[in-house]
């Protein structure tokens, strides 16, 4: 069975305070998630002092008018942050994982050791973030969000060329909004991107609910991505986009319940069918009085459960012969 690897995106979501991202990894190994993801940022470093906030971030927050600057710094989380939610990850069982939005912060989350980096829609097109990214030769998740298929083809050629095989490399189908409408959404995209590239693909979800990444997994996706708060009511720009924790463990239930029902190619009866084939099925049996020595016709023959003499597919061949003995009504046929 083919095993969905979920990303539980805590992001921002945290508002800055170490003790609501702890709780956030709680809540997500409660889940059962495999992995919750932070995000590395200094906010001079990815945004102008003048840059304007997304429509969404201005919906989101009472602040609206803020810089997207100010939010962003207000959303920092240390370094030494980092070391502290990485450590209660390993109490919780759950793998530690945070993606990087500038150079700095790839060169301090490469010295964490991180198993594979998470490169989010928005650096995409983003030249020297590839570059780097790419020099440490891991394995890479890749969001497509905003992208057209040139520009998906352009970053993998900048990662293979700076040290990713790629075969490292999975790409995440995903609409860049928050929430995502649902008419956007597109999840055919998922086989386009995988007969293009031949990479697996999966899918980064910011749409109300949890339907449509359970959707995605049916669709083949391998790795499923989701937004979770501890509160949507919660100041912040993602809260309101972003499910609970309670919707979080009734999404991983519903995947893991997908997966298993998945199974497997093959079109043959399970074992818990071939005890019903008896019962659903029919025989061929008496319509009425059959005596000894009469011809079995369309008048004297019908169809009837339980399946525990003739097949009516072999109607034809018993349409004429001889009863060799006398057939009560009801009685399955013998020839």
């Amino acid at each position: 069975m083919k095993r969905t690897f979920i990303i539980a995106e805590a992001g921002v979501n945290h508002n800055g305070s170490v003790s609501i991202a702890k709780q956030l990894i709680d809540a997500a190994a409660y889940a059962g998630v495999d992995c919750v993801k932070f995000q590395t940022f200094k906010a001079e470093n990815i945004v102008t002092k003048y840059a304007q906030k997304a429509n969404y971030q201005q919906r989101n927050m009472d602040n609206g008018n803020d810089s997207q600057y100010a939010m962003l710094k207000k959303l920092e989380l240390s370094y030494d942050a980092h070391l502290e939610l990485m450590q209660h990850c390993k109490i919780k069982g759950i793998q530690f994982l945070s993606t990087a939005f500038d150079l700095d912060s790839i060169q301090f989350l490469e010295s964490l050791n991180l198993e594979f980096w998470k490169i989010p829609s928005g650096e995409i097109t983003n030249y020297p973030y590839l570059r780097q990214i790419a020099k440490s030769g891991k394995k890479i998740i890749l969001s497509t969000g905003m992208a057209t298929l040139t520009e998906i083809s352009d970053a993998i050629a900048v990662l293979e060329k700076f040290g990713t095989s790629k075969d490292k490399i999975t790409l995440l189908h995903c609409t860049t909004e928050y929430p995502a409408p649902k008419d956007e959404i597109n999840l055919r995209a998922m086989e386009t991107l995988q007969e293009h590239f031949g990479l697996p693909v999966g899918y980064s979800d910011h749409t109300k609910g949890i339907e449509i990444p359970v959707a995605a997994v049916a669709m083949g996706a391998c790795v499923i991505e989701k937004h979770f708060t501890l509160d949507r009511n919660m100041e912040g720009p993602d809260h309101k986009a972003s499910i609970v924790p309670d919707e979080l463990a009734q999404m991983v239930q519903y995947i893991r319940n997908v997966e298993v029902a998945l199974g497997e190619p093959c079109k043959e009866p399970g074992p818990s069918e071939k005890q019903n084939i008896p019962v659903a099925r029919k025989s061929i049996v008496a319509a009425v009085h059959i005596a000894k020595g009469e011809t079995f016709s369309e008048e004297n023959l019908t169809t009837k459960r339980p399946f525990t003499g003739i097949s009516p597919m072999n109607w034809e061949s018993v349409i004429g012969a001889k009863a060799k003995r006398d057939f009560a009504s009801d009685e399955a046929i013998e020839i």
